[in-house]
């Protein structure tokens, strides 16, 4: 292993953890488990699905006198991503005088846990939903639990366990008054280190020997710098992708650059006509942000994953990966997003359904990256439909997600986007059925009419996910069904 040069900070329970000497692809998971001895926490699928391994990872809330936790699958984040921040896992919940929490001891009295593989990582999402919501509907319960499997119980002992320890919410909290201080103490400083000439100096949380580094740069003109001097640079958000990457692939990129102490890049504003979201916004902030508006885009997003892959991943990140069956692309490109992407101190705003060149290919230049994501607002009379199909309801990978947006005027489509995945090689738009819609009454629009706009624009390709025959129905179907809404009933 080669010798690094800096430290991991992190606080648990109490105390201030200091790893030295590992690599810095570690996962919070291998570190828990084989350093620490934190055996509680499982490794199931090493992938971020299974919620064996779930923790919560706390940040100082704004005032700087409580933590905001989240909750966190260990085994795709890495350990340098920690510095500075706090983490509870399963044995945190253990009382002074040996007494378990009281979702711990509705676990037992409700016979919640069979096998028991899987219980800690239930029981640590459900403790860091009783944090900021100690009287749960059985909605909030169960979207807690959409990330946890569990092969035994069939879920309803865990949900009245759930339920039994609300009925009396006290002791739900955690008792982290001692790590405030503690959290204070290893915060990451928010300005730059300046050179003797002036010049920006990014401090490595790991150095290699090698010169191998994993930077967690406070400010944007960090990052700026870094990236002109690294253009190689992978850029880390939620680590859902790199996460996977590391585990799975064993990738080790030579530099690595976590953006979450970034204040400019998570912080969300808004005009008259549209929101600003920066690149590290979770999806679950934006998901809040946009239910009341475009509730369907915020289904979507519901349905992209677990509270454990929201809460880290994040909208930018979706957009860079670029995948084919990206889910948030096409409600994006409906509502005519732009990004700004950043180069040093210049900027430029590119519509996405600009962005994308190829599979997996983008306009960005070398050192260039998404700062933020511009998202209008609704318009009078404005409908924005989307639905996301996919073999498993929940958190899996789409056949597609087909998102439409348009002005009814008179009885009449005006300003018609639509947006999809699944169908090329990347997420794009659909002209063509974009003029099928345009200027027509929903009424006038023939099944006919969307077949020959699909069959205009892709060639035919069946995928792992869907054939092609599949793919090109559930669009027309879709399509048809968001314009007129008594034949979504039909099809219902």
């Amino acid at each position: 292993m080669s010798q690094v040069t800096n430290t991991v900070r992190f606080v648990l329970d109490g105390h201030i953890v200091e790893a030295q000497g590992e690599r810095r692809t570690t996962t919070l998971l291998d570190y828990l488990r084989e350093q620490l001895h934190r055996t509680g926490t499982k490794e199931g699928c090493a992938e971020g699905d299974c919620g064996a391994c779930v923790v919560m990872v706390g940040e100082l809330n704004a005032s700087g006198k409580g933590i905001d936790y989240v909750p966190v699958n260990s085994c795709i984040q890495l350990l340098p991503s920690l510095d500075g921040k706090s983490v509870k896992t399963v044995e945190s919940l253990k009382g002074t005088d040996g007494q378990l929490h009281p979702i711990q001891e509705a676990m037992v009295s409700c016979h919640g846990s069979q096998c028991g593989f899987c219980t800690p990582g239930i029981v640590m999402s459900l403790v860091n939903l009783v944090q900021t919501n100690d009287k749960p509907t059985r909605a909030d319960i169960t979207n807690s639990l959409s990330g946890n499997l569990c092969r035994c119980t069939g879920y309803q002992p865990i949900v009245k366990a759930a339920q039994s320890a609300c009925a009396q919410p006290a002791g739900l909290k955690l008792d982290d008054a001692a790590d405030v201080p503690l959290l204070q103490q290893i915060a990451r400083s928010a300005k730059p280190t300046v050179g003797l000439d002036g010049q920006l100096i990014v401090q490595p949380v790991v150095r290699t020997r090698k010169g191998n580094e994993f930077v967690s740069p406070a400010t944007l003109a960090e990052v700026c710098d870094y990236l002109i001097k690294h253009p190689e640079t992978t850029l880390l958000a939620g680590s859902t992708e790199l996460g996977l990457q590391v585990n799975k692939q064993f990738v080790r990129p030579e530099h690595i650059m976590y953006l979450g102490h970034v204040r400019e890049l998570r912080t969300t504003t808004q005009t008259p006509q549209a929101w600003r979201l920066g690149a590290m916004v979770s999806l679950e902030a934006v998901m809040a942000t946009l239910r009341e508006a475009y509730p369907d885009f915020a289904e979507v997003l519901r349905r992209f994953g677990s509270p454990p892959i929201r809460s880290t991943a994040t909208l930018a990140g979706n957009i860079a990966n670029g995948s084919p069956i990206g889910d948030s692309m096409p409600c994006l490109m409906a509502l005519g997003a732009t990004l700004v992407l950043r180069k040093g101190e210049r900027t430029r705003e590119v519509p996405l359904d600009e962005f994308y060149v190829g599979q997996k290919k983008n306009v960005m230049q070398p050192s260039e990256f998404i700062e933020a994501v511009v998202l209008p607002k609704p318009k009078a009379g404005q409908v924005f439909r989307a639905h996301k199909v996919s073999k498993r309801f929940e958190q899996d990978i789409s056949a597609t997600c087909i998102a439409v947006s348009y002005t009814l005027k008179d009885g009449r489509m005006s300003s018609v986007r639509v947006a999809l995945n699944g169908l090329a090689p990347w997420p794009c738009r659909v002209p063509h059925i974009e003029s099928a819609l345009e200027g027509r009454s929903p009424d006038q629009v023939l099944a006919s009419h969307i077949d020959d706009a699909i069959a205009a624009t892709f060639k035919p390709r069946d995928g792992l996910r869907a054939t092609w025959a599949y793919r090109s129905l559930v669009t027309r179907n879709l399509v048809l069904s968001f314009i007129q809404p008594h034949l979504e009933e039909s099809l219902s």
